[in-house]
């Protein structure tokens, strides 16, 4: 078994666990319909990104549904 020659000073021990910290995504306002997204990524909420739709998000397809007339319970 493997038996370290001499104790791991406090600094090394800082600094090999320097990169384990939590990161915290950086958030920007939709500017369609106001909510927070991530940078570089389309709303999750609207379906838009870079003031274009593109993708039909699930509580869409659910209203269009309703609105069709199609909506099973």
């Amino acid at each position: 078994m493997a038996v370290p020659k001499k104790k791991t000073s406090p600094s090394r021990q800082g600094m090999r666990s320097s990169g384990k910290h939590v990161h915290v995504d950086n958030m920007v306002l939709c500017n369609n319909c106001d909510n927070f997204r991530r940078p570089h990524h389309m709303c999750l909420h609207c379906g838009h990104y870079d003031g274009r739709h593109v993708m039909t998000t699930k509580s869409q397809k659910r209203a269009q549904r309703a609105l069709d007339g199609t909506e099973s319970t």
